[in-house]
């Protein structure tokens, strides 16, 4: 049987049914173990309970699978359809936060919308991705190598990195400028453009420097001497050091972890989750869980290959990265490798937003998957 006859036999059957038959629930099940392992954690940062943590943690899960199942269902056409309509909501969204947005810790992140607090920088990344992942999707080479044609999307890239650094958010701000210049590479962009780029970036950050806030300074200034301030500015990094030391091999054991049962561990139940639970569980316990967060990230790039149309090879990447970098940037920071920021890991840590904004961004990359042979037709192509 030829690969069109398989096609269109998939097609004629591609009900409801069909549909939930072609999600990966494999991948569906990794999800649940790293939210599994999410739970653990927030019941020993609980003190050994369900409350106040753990219980919600699960709870928004069941909530988000659900949804993304129902996500899956959705045609990846209609989404493409909709994406630029995400994008200006996801910007408008950002302008709303500057304007009457709820302050924490110094920054303008949060909007109460329905009794709940949303943190739309968040969701603003999954909005940026099918945008320009749309206008990338039927580019030609010759296109690709036009700057007037990378403009837009260019644009589209910098006008939330802009107001996210306005917030003030200098993490997810970064996060957000890697995966839009991930899709850009992954679109064809030239070699000499991306240099170019790369350069300007690193010229202008002696000027971005000068324009931190205080907080953000310190922060980098702990960063490379947290001695010097070991009960003030680099109080948080000594302690998830020495946390996740003293856990050795095999860890301390479970609820068993001194530095956060005796609340010497800042933010155990967010921030610093991975330190709560290398501390419990040693090495072997913070190997298992790197191991299955990279099974997941590797998961979503094999969906990416294995799609047929561009757009949704460009989605499925661009979600993929933006799981990594919040693995990345986390880690990283915890074991004192970067500065320390505000960037929680994913369905591990406690946040209602955090949980919400990545099942929908994996309900998004099972609905690519689902409909990988999808034939997009001349009415969503983009002229440059």
């Amino acid at each position: 049987m030829s690969i069109l006859e398989r096609r269109l036999i998939r097609e004629a059957s591609f009900g409801l049914t069909g549909k939930l038959w072609q999600i990966s629930w494999l991948y569906v099940l990794m999800l649940c173990a790293l939210a599994g392992v999410g739970y653990v954690a927030l019941y020993s940062a609980g003190g050994g309970s369900p409350e106040p943590f753990a219980s919600k943690h699960i709870l928004r899960f069941g909530f988000g699978l659900v949804l993304m199942i129902c996500i899956a269902m959705v045609d990846i056409r209609v989404i493409a359809k909709m994406s630029w309509l995400g994008y200006a909501l996801g910007v408008l969204l950002l302008i709303l936060v500057l304007k009457m947005g709820h302050t924490g810790k110094g920054a303008e992140r949060w909007l109460n919308l329905g009794g709940m607090q949303w943190q739309p920088s968040e969701l603003m990344k999954i909005m940026l991705v099918l945008a320009i992942a749309h206008w990338f999707h039927k580019a030609s080479l010759e296109q690709m190598g036009n700057p007037l044609f990378l403009i837009p999307p260019a644009l589209a890239v910098l006008v939330p990195v802009v107001l996210i650094l306005k917030e003030p958010n200098l993490g997810t701000a970064v996060i957000t400028a890697v995966v839009g210049g991930a899709i850009f590479f992954a679109a064809g962009l030239r070699w000499w453009m991306l240099l170019t780029l790369g350069g300007a970036v690193l010229g202008a950050v002696p000027l971005a420097y000068s324009h931190l806030h205080d907080y953000q300074r310190a922060r980098i200034t702990t960063f490379l001497h947290p001695e010097s301030d070991p009960l003030g500015a680099g109080y948080n990094i000594i302690q998830s050091k020495i946390a996740l030391g003293s856990g050795g091999i095999w860890g301390k054991g479970f609820l068993q972890g001194t530095q956060s049962h005796l609340n010497f561990l800042p933010e155990k139940q967010t921030d610093f989750i991975f330190t709560l639970f290398s501390e419990e569980f040693g090495l072997v316990g913070g190997l298992f869980l790197m191991t299955l967060l990279a099974i997941i990230i590797l998961g979503g790039l094999v969906m990416a290959i294995r799609c047929r149309h561009q757009f949704g090879r460009l989605v499925a990447l661009g979600l993929s990265v933006n799981f990594f970098m919040y693995v990345l940037v986390n880690i990283a920071m915890v074991t004192g490798a970067i500065p320390v920021g505000g960037v929680p890991l994913p369905l591990v840590s406690h946040g209602g937003t955090a949980m919400l904004t990545v099942m929908i961004g994996m309900g998004i990359l099972m609905s690519v998957h689902v409909h990988r042979d999808a034939e997009f037709s001349e009415d969503q192509e983009l002229e440059g």
